[in-house]
């Protein structure tokens, strides 16, 4: 058996298999399915720093080779995650992370503070996609500027390893992984959804209720694959590959393009057990091509 692990930043991994925000929930519900422990992390579902109930239904579609989602970071507030949650998954043996989103700055900051102080929670993964309210909406990754700004906040307040995730709604995503570079991040991960629509043509209606939502799924696949490709290039800090990976053979791929670690979202609604099945791909993948470390095959694109 090749060794498996990696590191991303300070942050040590099993394997380089991690779950993606959204798409496991806190973990626990994906227990009577598979050992959640033989994942290399788990980032849970999306937290801020108040209550949020979400936006109304109907708030999913389902797309040819994908899906669209409009959750709106439903999720009960940090101070009930630590209350409630944080207590339940803390002794899970592998890397429990908190994707942290807001919508100021401050919201930011706070949120990441009060995760600093908690032992067993070893990252936090910025979601910077989130329309900041105080310049009209417009997210916070979608600029340098505004990237390089709430990252630079969030690092003077979390001591831990800094996951910053990118949104691929940009002209040029290099610029903006540089800039979160520059901020402080310990890693970036990419990409976030895409930006899509659905429409119901017989009622002449949007699918969903707020008539954009987020694309994710089988059919992002080369677009995330590019842009992972593109800032591996661009970066000195780990990149963490998302975004369409629904078996161990993209898995493989994203790595190739320069992915330290991958995550796995939409394919776990379709198979609950596809996290450790991606991690047996890989190390059958290593054996087979002579690999004693998965390191080995990180960017070894041959172009």
């Amino acid at each position: 058996m090749a060794d498996l692990s990696v590191n991303i930043g300070e942050l040590q991994m099993k394997n380089p298999v991690m779950t993606a925000s959204g798409t496991f929930g806190y973990g626990e519900e994906f227990a009577d399915f598979i050992d959640i422990a033989r994942i290399g992390g788990i980032i849970v579902k999306g937290t801020t720093l108040h209550k949020r109930e979400g936006n109304p239904y109907p708030r999913m579609a389902e797309t040819p080779a994908g899906m669209l989602n409009a959750v709106g970071l439903q999720n009960k507030g940090i101070d009930y995650f630590v209350e409630h949650i944080y207590p339940r998954i803390k002794d899970i043996e592998t890397n429990m992370i908190v994707n942290v989103s807001g919508s100021a700055i401050e919201d930011y900051v706070k949120t990441a503070e009060v995760i600093n102080a908690l032992d067993k929670i070893p990252a936090i993964e910025l979601n910077i996609s989130c329309p900041n309210v105080k310049q009209g909406g417009m997210a916070f990754g979608v600029t340098a500027k505004g990237a390089e700004e709430v990252v630079k906040a969030v690092r003077a307040v979390y001591k831990k390893t800094l996951i910053v995730k990118l949104s691929p709604n940009v002209t040029d995503i290099t610029e903006i992984a540089r800039a979160a570079e520059n901020g402080g991040a310990d890693s970036v991960s990419l990409i976030n959804t895409l930006l899509g629509m659905a429409i119901d043509a017989e009622r002449k209606r949007p699918v969903l209720s707020t008539i954009t939502g987020g694309m994710s799924g089988a059919a992002v696949k080369p677009i995330a694959l590019r842009m992972v490709w593109q800032v591996a290039k661009a970066v000195k800090i780990p990149v963490i590959g998302l975004g369409g990976i629904m078996n161990w053979k993209d898995a493989v791929e994203f790595m190739l393009a320069g992915a330290s670690a991958i995550q796995i979202g939409t394919a776990n609604f379709i198979d609950p057990t596809v996290t450790i099945k991606v991690v047996e791909g890989i190390n059958d993948y290593l054996d087979r091509h002579g690999y004693k470390s998965v390191k080995e095959i990180i960017g070894a694109l041959e172009v």
